[in-house]
């Protein structure tokens, strides 16, 4: 099996993602990256989540340092956008750029995300994020538009299967804000 990053944002999105990659002959190492989650509670209870998740399937489970700083200082400007919008992408870059780096730490050539089983997420949108983090790092973007094959329903259905916590907003203070 070939090993490979997968960025995950919660437990209830990796769920499919990881059972699709291990059909698919890959073996997932997941990687927790998202400083845009808001407030830090929920980030750790995120976190938290899907670091039990991996520990009771037995996949390597790997986070980086909440820095929700940087997230503003990288979307500063672009508050007030809507969802899909200009700050979505510039935090998509975000997460993927530092997932590939890691992978560049780990030896590991290639990566993927979960951020494509959500419905509420534009695939290509990511896919741009992704080309652009491909053209700084060199790190291969390994395409599943998770959502297909009803990804994000069998997602849920693990999770509810595992009581897991499942958030109601993507993450950031912003789709929080448009979730109310």
């Amino acid at each position: 099996m070939k090993k490979i990053i997968l960025q995950a944002c919660c437990a209830p999105c990796a769920c499919y993602p990881i059972k699709k990659l291990i059909s698919d002959n890959y073996m997932p190492v997941v990687f927790f990256y998202n400083p845009n989650i808001f407030p830090y509670k929920e980030y750790l209870l995120r976190k938290n989540e899907l670091e039990n998740y991996c520990r009771k399937i037995n996949v390597e489970f790997f986070s980086a340092d909440y820095d929700i700083k940087k997230f503003y200082n990288e979307t500063k400007g672009y508050e007030l956008e809507p969802e899909k919008g200009k700050r979505c992408s510039i935090c998509f870059k975000l997460r993927l750029l530092k997932t590939a780096q890691f992978a560049l730490t780990k030896n590991i050539n290639c990566y993927t995300t979960t951020l494509s089983v959500s419905p509420y997420k534009n695939y290509n949108q990511i896919l741009q994020a992704a080309y652009e983090v491909k053209n700084l790092t060199g790190v291969d973007f390994v395409e599943y538009n998770f959502k297909k094959q009803d990804g994000f329903r069998i997602s849920r259905l693990i999770a509810k299967e595992n009581n897991m916590y499942a958030q109601n907003y993507c993450g950031c203070l912003f789709s929080m804000r448009n979730n109310k």
